[in-house]
């Protein structure tokens, strides 16, 4: 799961509670106006000793709303009604395996707020309840204090792009003409949906079951916020699935709608569209390069969010991972093998893609940032600095030997690598660092936005 913290937000997370936050946090969801509204701690505070609550309400005007609820004694009356008894304990169950997902054994510290049964505290309840968990206690809250802010007209939706690797989510809401639309929300859980599916060419049953349960979890989530419509584009791994029917059959209750399998060509101008759109127009021509898990995007354009050219090859860090098995630290002849396959895609790129006409290299995904954030040593991960942040083919060269010569559980106790990124960044770093030699770039332009923004800035009709 994402565990990204922008500056920004650490201080105005001080402000809200008045006190330095005593555990590492990121931020679930915003309030119109973008500050903070609920939190999700780790499950060790900053001197290793259990922290009861995983999901907290920083907003002091949502806090106060609550408060005034528990101030009429519903505690105690929620928690004598024997008809919600059964849903508290799911609640309280569901509670502690997310914190077990973030820290084995952690699960038997308890559910929602750290008891083990009935109602301690409609805060964390509610807070659970906006972080995507089946609460009926949070439900009910928010019955009750919603609208905690007045909304911008138009209406909030929902994108989730469902890689090979990660399921993430991003809520917007529209603002008036001419402004960017607001980030409610934007997460990230590692499912590796993708897993065996080049060897066997079929979804696994516990990566769909893995995977469901990512989706479900962000579908409540962007509902809780209040997006009218979602919207669930799958890429590679579903393209590429003779069974994949059984994964997205159950996806069209999760979403209530029609997810849409999105082909090579529609998943480059996507992220064409999220990697670029806001660019200066000056810098173009622009290539953007979107490494997946299963398949990279090699995509031209001489002016922002505008496509002319592009192609899907069928490599990506998981992919090729599965494909050379490398040794763990990869030896030579694995990195070898890596750059054989890749050279072959790249020779693929160079007759469908005016790459040498490309002034600016746009790199977007997990990859790229994750590369970034590890060269520029940052000791917890911050979308503003790495967000259209200039990484050099030197510095990713210097950062592609260092993860290289690492153990995955080296690399995975990197403080900026996502659980579940470690085993195969060193193949989607060598795609990169592949393509800017091959195509003559000294930088690439890091952006945080990519698919996941061009699904959601498609549903709100942004360019």
């Amino acid at each position: 799961m994402s565990n990204e913290l922008r500056a920004a937000d650490l201080e105005a997370v001080r402000q809200q509670l008045g006190r330095e936050p005593t555990t590492p946090f990121s931020v679930m969801a915003r309030c119109t106006g973008g500050h903070p509204l609920a939190i999700r701690d780790r499950p060790l505070d900053a001197d290793g000793n259990p922290f009861p609550t995983i999901y907290w309400l920083t907003c002091p005007d949502a806090v106060r709303a609550v408060s005034r609820v528990e101030s009429e004694g519903w505690i105690g009356r929620l928690g004598d009604d024997p008809t919600i008894a059964a849903s508290v304990a799911e609640a309280h169950r569901a509670y502690a395996m997310e914190r077990g997902e973030m820290l084995p054994g952690a699960e038997e510290w308890g559910g929602v707020g750290g008891t083990r049964r009935g109602i301690k505290c409609l805060h964390a309840h509610y807070a659970f309840h906006l972080a995507g968990g089946d609460d009926v206690v949070g439900r009910w809250t928010a019955e009750r204090v919603e609208p905690v802010h007045p909304t911008e007209p138009g209406g909030r939706v929902a994108a989730i792009d469902q890689g090979t690797n990660s399921t993430r989510v991003l809520v917007l809401e529209p603002r008036r003409s001419g402004e960017d639309p607001l980030e409610i929300a934007r997460d990230m859980r590692i499912t590796r949906l993708g897993k065996d599916v080049d060897r066997t060419g079929r979804l696994d049953a516990q990566s769909i079951g893995r995977t469901l349960d990512a989706v479900g979890r962000f579908a409540r989530r962007a509902r809780a916020l209040h997006a009218e419509r979602i919207r669930l584009g799958a890429t590679s791994a579903v393209r590429d699935a003779s069974n994949r029917e059984e994964f997205l059959g159950p996806l069209r209750d999760l979403i209530d709608g029609t997810p849409e399998v999105i082909d090579g060509e529609r998943e480059a101008a996507l992220s064409f569209l999220g990697g670029t759109r806001g660019l200066d127009p000056e810098d173009g021509p622009f290539l953007l390069v979107d490494i997946g898990g299963g398949s990279t995007e090699f995509v031209f354009g001489r002016h922002p969010s505008v496509v002319e050219r592009g192609i899907s090859t069928q490599m990506g860090s998981v992919r090729l991972t599965e494909q050379v098995q490398p040794s763990d630290p990869p030896t030579e002849g694995d990195l070898r093998a890596f750059d054989e396959l890749i050279e072959a895609h790249l020779d693929d790129v160079e007759r469908a893609v005016s790459v040498g006409d490309a002034r600016t290299l746009v790199a977007v995904a997990g990859t790229a940032t994750t590369l970034q954030a590890c060269a520029l040593g940052l000791e917890r991960y911050d979308p503003d600095l790495i967000h259209r942040s200039t990484l050099t083919l030197a510095d990713a060269e210097r950062t592609l030997r260092e993860l290289a010569a690492m153990t995955d559980g080296a690399r995975a106790a990197i403080p900026v690598m996502p659980k579940g990124r470690g085993d195969v960044i060193v193949a989607g770093a060598r795609i990169l660092v592949n393509a800017m030699r091959r195509f003559g770039f000294e930088a690439a332009l890091v952006s945080e936005t990519d698919i996941l923004d061009g699904l959601a800035l498609e549903l709100l009709d942004v360019r």
